[in-house]
């Protein structure tokens, strides 16, 4: 049913990455589990398939009689929790979100079906107005505000939990990323403005969620004219909400030139205009919040599979590194 040739093994960047695919155990054992997972719901692989390789995670497509197919995910130890949130977030948000064929929380692996184009395929092939790009962070944001009740189940199902004070102690941990002598230095030099810029986050008190922290348009589908499907959850962090909104707003901006910013806020902040706080405290979180994401997204380059050394190892610190300088950034609003 399996071929041991895959149609094509993608490494991208990351040509020298080494992950459990690398093992013939292991790689045995999960294909076992993706045809136990196919047959549980009548699926029939055709024989093609394909694999992407990358130090955070090894993604297996493989066809299915019928339309569509079907995706395997297998986790590192860090990011091992996708799976459980995953099939939590289909039973508490449906519609918003893919539907797990199978989960195995104690491996890190999912089964997952297809959830039609990518947004970022969309977006190659057709004229696409800001307005698609307000629809998109208002429906990511009313995700969000829904899930706010639930942020102590997210954390119990390993997410990783950062609210607004815990900050400079991640910019602190991040302290030996590579950067520029220039950089560190200005890093440093903004070190003491934190704590008040986090201060200041959370006395407009509003509550932690799940905040993706990579909600690019690689990231989600568009099946249909208004209709998103948000996925890959590997990066999400407990954080405040708003951090959420610059990976995506900045995108639109890349499109549509930085003038559709306030309006993508404004869009954003709709879903939490019931929560009694006025409309220049959501803008003036926003704009905290946006400069303060940085940090968490930074992070997250550091859930590698243990395995994962030399140029894959240093291409994923350059790209945190990245992240971290955002930092230094004015917020746009």
């Amino acid at each position: 049913m399996f071929s041991d040739a895959p149609v094509a093994v993608d490494r991208g960047r990351y040509q020298d990455t080494v992950t459990p695919w690398e093992e013939p155990a292991w790689r045995a054992e999960a294909l076992d589990w993706v045809r136990a997972g196919l047959t549980a719901h009548g699926l029939r692989p055709t024989g093609q398939w394909r694999v992407r390789l990358r130090p955070w995670s090894v993604l297996l497509r493989l066809c299915v009689e019928g339309p569509g197919a079907v995706w395997f995910k297998a986790n590192p130890p860090a990011s091992a929790f996708e799976g459980a949130l995953t099939a939590a977030l289909a039973r508490w948000v449906p519609g918003h979100v893919l539907r797990p064929l199978a989960v195995d929380t104690d491996r890190g692996w999912s089964l997952l079906p297809d959830g039609g184009p990518l947004f970022r395929d969309v977006l190659a092939r057709e004229s696409v107005t800001p307005g698609a790009w307000e629809e998109l962070v208002r429906q990511y944001a009313a995700v969000q505000h829904a899930l706010s009740p639930r942020a102590s189940e997210i954390e119990r199902l390993g997410v990783p939990a950062v609210p607004v004070g815990a900050l400079p102690g991640v910019l602190d941990r991040l302290d030996d990323t590579p950067l520029p002598s220039r950089d560190r230095a200005a890093l440093r030099e903004l070190r003491p403005r934190l704590p008040d810029w986090c201060a200041e986050l959370a006395a407009l008190g509003v509550p932690d969620s799940l905040d993706h922290a990579d909600l690019h348009d690689g990231q989600l589908f568009h099946p249909a004219p208004g209709r998103f499907t948000f996925f890959d959850w590997g990066d999400a962090v407990v954080a405040h909400p708003f951090s959420s909104l610059a990976v995506p707003a900045r995108r639109a901006a890349e499109h549509h030139g930085p003038q559709v910013l306030p309006r993508l806020r404004d869009a954003y902040l709709e879903p939490w205009t019931d929560t009694g706080r006025t409309t220049a405290q959501l803008r003036r979180a926003a704009s905290l919040a946006w400069r303060l994401s940085a940090l968490n997204r930074a992070a997250a380059y550091g859930r590698l599979f243990p395995t994962a050394s030399g140029a894959a190892a240093s291409a994923t610190a350059a790209a945190g590194a990245r992240c971290l300088l955002e930092l230094l950034d004015e917020p746009p609003f």
